[in-house]
């Protein structure tokens, strides 16, 4: 478990995920090309419980996602 400080809407603000939660984190931030700040500003805005539990279920929605659409194009190729 690591502990970051990010700045979200000006103020400074912790949140603890395990590493590979950081990892997948970091990941999709570079994908969308945006920062690891601004990607975990855009999940605030949207919570509605703790920060580190909204940011594991965007994750988990995230690949969600893309194992769905792993899905959709094997079965194109079958």
């Amino acid at each position: 478990m690591r502990k970051r400080s990010v700045s979200i809407r000006g103020h400074r603000t912790s949140l603890s995920l395990e590493d590979a939660f950081w990892d997948e984190l970091s990941d999709i931030a570079r994908a969308r090309g945006i920062s690891v700040a601004a990607l975990i500003t855009e999940i605030d805005r949207t919570r509605t419980g703790g920060l580190s539990s909204a940011v594991r279920l965007f994750i988990l929605e995230d690949l969600k996602q893309k194992a769905a659409a792993c899905r959709t194009e094997a079965t194109k190729l079958d």
